[in-house]
């Protein structure tokens, strides 16, 4: 694995903790971190030692407030000729940044502590289990600077109600979604106090990776298919789920374990 600047990675127990390490600049993204965000999700995807991902920012103040605007946002003798990237295409930040866009589908479970503001919600976006800290706030600032509002509205579409996803993004830095609505409406499964929001990370992480590589990542693809197709193509598509993800060693082991009376020791959430 390739030596980092932006981001922080370690191994642990099978689980891959990706920590966005800018803190002094509140966790934003360069073009060195998209760069080592897409490499890291496409090694990824051929690293068999790690069969789950933690992604967190370092500090307590954000996780990731979107692009840095030092670097990513053209001076105004620019703007004019960079208005219209591209008469049909413009170049999406998220193809960098984005773990499934990037064809990586093992569980990426974020852990947001602080600020998740903007360019933010393509990471969140693509989670698929989202904690936060009790003092985490999640907003969009785009249209309070003279910006669209797209692909982050995109993402979020998926993940909340309709008249949340307006609000939030119509009134932009003028007003940040708290932890606990956050959770009303489904976008974080968890409210953690700041303390325990890694470990309680970790033991979801670690709990997932002591399942069968193949059977998460099936069902994982199987998850996010319901958000691309309708429900009968979903339900067909769940035929090649099965026959590339299904190993009838793992279903066997599961049968044995299940026979030997022996249960899990469960959590009440």
């Amino acid at each position: 694995m390739a030596d980092f600047q932006t981001i922080d990675y370690k191994v642990e127990n099978s689980v891959a903790w990706v920590t966005l390490n800018r803190p002094d600049r509140l966790n934003c993204f360069n073009l060195q971190m998209r760069s080592e965000l897409k490499g890291l999700w496409r090694d990824l995807r051929h690293d068999d030692s790690v069969r789950s991902i933690v992604l967190t920012g370092a500090g307590d103040r954000a996780f990731c407030t979107g692009i840095d605007r030092d670097e990513g946002i053209p001076d105004e003798a620019d703007a004019g000729e960079q208005a219209v990237p591209g008469y049909v295409h413009y170049d999406d930040v998220g193809d960098d940044l984005c773990p499934k866009t990037n064809d990586l589908w093992k569980p990426v479970i974020a852990a947001v502590n602080g600020m998740a503001a903007g360019g933010a919600f393509y990471l969140l976006g693509e989670a698929d289990i989202i904690l936060c800290t009790e003092e985490a706030t999640f907003f969009d600032p785009h249209v309070t600077y003279g910006m669209v509002a797209s692909y982050e509205t995109v993402h979020m579409g998926y993940r909340i109600p309709l008249g949340e996803l307006l609000r939030m993004q119509l009134l932009g830095a003028h007003e940040r979604m708290s932890s606990q609505r956050a959770h009303q409406i489904g976008l974080v499964s968890e409210v953690c106090p700041k303390d325990e929001l890694l470990t309680r990370a970790r033991w979801i992480a670690e709990t997932i990776a002591e399942r069968p590589a193949k059977t998460i990542q099936g069902t994982v693809y199987a998850a996010w298919s319901t958000t691309e197709y309708p429900r009968s193509r979903a339900l067909e598509q769940g035929k090649l789920f099965l026959a590339q993800a299904h190993d009838p060693a793992n279903m066997f082991e599961g049968q044995r374990f299940f026979a030997s009376g022996k249960r899990v020791e469960w959590k009440k959430r």
